[in-house]
């Protein structure tokens, strides 16, 4: 029983390798199946489906997410906090393609991904609300609206250069804060 246990986690690690190579956007289970050297079944009794191999290819910056988050909810000064964990979320969708996706689904296949997300969602919801009463944020904008911003700069970035990601990210912040001269509506 322990050499199927053996053989069925080193077919894991193999599916898991040669999808961490592949665009998360564009994971194909046969072609995973077959550059693994493992059968198609295999691929789908671990991941029974895309999504299910991208979540679990973002589980690891999911927990990074999830501690920039709760260190983001300890600044003092909510704006600043706010504003440190916006520029790392940025880096995160960068530097982890699939999570845009696991972030936005509706449903999650992973109880474990679900739970990360509510955690996740929740302290930036709440440190978005702090830092709208300190008056460092609009106050129109809702969590939904920044995460929606946080995939377009994304994607304006990985279509220009690299180097656009300051001048793009440093807008959206700018972006963020009430006009000059009042805030905006409630």
């Amino acid at each position: 029983m322990n050499a199927l246990r053996a053989d069925a986690a080193r077919s894991r690690e193999r599916i898991l390798e040669v999808a961490r190579r592949s665009d998360p956007k564009d994971l194909r289970l046969n072609e995973i199946a077959r550059e693994a050297g493992v059968g198609v079944g295999t691929v789908y009794r671990h991941f029974p489906t895309s999504h299910a191999l991208v979540e679990e290819l973002t589980m690891e910056t999911l927990g990074r997410l999830r501690a920039l988050a709760a260190r983001a909810s300890a600044d003092p000064d909510p704006g600043h906090g706010f504003e440190v964990a916006l520029r790392a979320v940025v880096d995160l969708h960068l530097e982890a393609g699939g999570l845009q996706a696991v972030l936005l689904a509706n449903e999650d296949v992973s109880e474990e991904v679900g739970a990360l997300k509510a955690s996740i969602f929740g302290e930036l919801e709440e440190l978005l609300r702090r830092a709208q009463e300190s008056g460092a944020l609009r106050r129109d904008l809702t969590t939904a609206q920044v995460e929606r911003l946080v995939c377009g700069i994304e994607h304006a970035i990985r279509l220009g250069e690299p180097e656009d990601r300051d001048v793009f990210v440093d807008t959206l912040v700018a972006g963020l804060r009430p006009p000059a001269g009042g805030s905006a509506a409630v």
